[in-house]
């Protein structure tokens, strides 16, 4: 599909009815094959084969509710204790990360308000650590290995 700046994989992709399916290793079955999907299919490999994040540990596609309506995470990852830490937001890798997707992933977080933001269309990544006491976040030069979150 697209050559990303991540990690290459053993990829499962299957074919239905004239349409791409890529396998989901956190949900068990296949889903619609997008390049927004493929990001999110190479990211969820790198932290977990690369960053050391447990899958038991990370979801997809997580509903939140933000001034009555319903949206969602595309990935939030929990500590052990299943208190959210760290949501990802994807965009397909032809998509520019601007300050509106920023405001998209703040406003997830509002509701979650977790340590970690990570973004990224699978060519760029960014990573910011919340401070919350001095509403700011710092922008990070890599991602932190599960350990480090």
């Amino acid at each position: 599909m697209f050559a990303l700046n991540l990690p290459q994989y053993a990829i499962k992709v299957t074919k239905r009815n004239d349409r791409d399916y890529i396998f989901d290793d956190l949900r068990n079955k296949y889903v619609a094959l997008t390049p927004e999907e493929w990001v999110r299919q190479h990211f969820v490999h790198f932290l977990t084969e690369h960053k050391g994040y447990p899958t038991g540990l990370i979801a997809n596609e997580i509903q939140v509710h933000l001034n009555g309506t319903s949206k969602r995470c595309d990935s939030v990852v929990y500590d052990h204790n299943m208190h959210p830490r760290v949501i990802i937001e994807y965009k397909a890798p032809h998509v520019e990360i601007t300050q509106k997707v920023f405001d998209q992933i703040m406003r997830y977080n509002m509701v979650l308000h977790v340590d970690y933001l990570i973004v990224s269309n699978g060519l760029r990544h960014f990573c910011c650590k919340m401070d919350y006491q001095n509403h700011s976040c710092q922008f990070l030069q890599d991602i932190p290995t599960y350990n480090e979150l």
